[in-house]
């Protein structure tokens, strides 16, 4: 009876245990449902800009701060809506030069990326001159750009893919450059050739170190598009924000760095869908969805 009574003691824990892994109810469910509906929706990220524009024009309000200094966010988005044609019409002009420069770094970039990564005389002749050429500031070559090709579109392209071009080639040089000599000698001992290597095992294994190039190229190639617009323009948000500067019109300056704040994050997430599109094994993107 003693030893019925130690395993009936013994049985117990595992009982309790169980009680207390088992899933929870449907109020947790349902609690957990909501969050991640939540996330997904961005409903963090909205409120936080809510509040923050909502704090924005309660101190401007509450301290009469002059309109030409920081206007309230109800003026500037008026003044969105009243100038809309027209800053939309400019948004076109900068969103061309933007797309096209980065589009033309994207394809010039990773492909001399790979030529650099694997040829010796590149190495030691093209990627100094390029290291060179990135710690120069690129608005010291838009007044010889405007000089060479005049006030129009080429110009301001060449800023921007000149912004582009060097993040995406250094970052390409080194993802190359970075496969593991294990990976390397395993894909060897399976029979693999080079071009099989490359496109199986060192091409995927170099993209999330691309997309850290390209997405800082995509965040920075607005910059260049309105400097080189504010050096020698007749068209764009760059030389329309000039105008609104010159005039102390902050309540338009603000609508229109509005719209490029718009410009930048479209770009930017669309080379964040590509990059979840390409590589859902990296574990940045499973991190990702854990936190969804």
């Amino acid at each position: 009876m003693g030893l019925a009574g130690r395993e009936s003691t013994s049985a117990q824990p595992p009982m309790r245990r169980l009680e207390r892994g088992s899933p929870p109810g449907r109020g947790g469910a349902a609690l957990s449902g909501w969050r991640v509906r939540w996330n997904a929706f961005g409903g963090t990220t909205i409120t936080s800009v809510v509040l923050f524009f909502g704090v924005w024009e309660a101190v401007v309000d509450v301290f009469h701060v002059p309109r030409y200094i920081v206007p309230a966010p109800s003026a500037v988005y008026r003044q969105l809506v009243f100038h809309f044609p027209l800053i939309w019409k400019y948004t076109l002009v900068t969103g061309g030069e933007t797309l096209i420069g980065f589009a033309i770094a994207v394809g010039i970039g990773v492909p001399l990326a790979v030529l650099v990564a694997f040829s010796k005389f590149l190495e030691r002749t093209l990627y100094p001159s390029a290291v060179t050429l990135e710690m120069v500031p690129k608005i010291a070559f838009a007044p010889l750009f405007v000089t060479w090709f005049g006030f129009g579109f080429i110009p301001k392209m060449i800023i921007v893919f000149m912004v582009c071009f060097f993040p995406i080639l250094l970052n390409g040089i080194l993802a190359f450059r970075s496969l593991p000599s294990e990976l390397i000698y395993f894909s060897r001992s399976t029979g693999a050739g080079p071009w099989t290597m490359f496109w199986r095992v060192r091409l995927p294994a170099s993209l999330p170190q691309i997309f850290v190039g390209l997405k800082g190229a995509a965040t920075n190639a607005t910059v260049g598009a309105v400097v080189s617009e504010w050096i020698g323009g007749d068209a764009g948000l760059g030389y329309y924000l000039q105008i609104a500067s010159g005039e102390l019109r902050t309540d338009i300056s603000f609508a229109i760095i509005i719209m490029l704040a718009a410009l930048g994050l479209a770009l930017f997430y669309v080379v964040t869908a590509a990059e979840r599109r390409l590589i859902p094994w990296h574990v940045s993107q499973r991190v990702v969805q854990q936190r969804l």
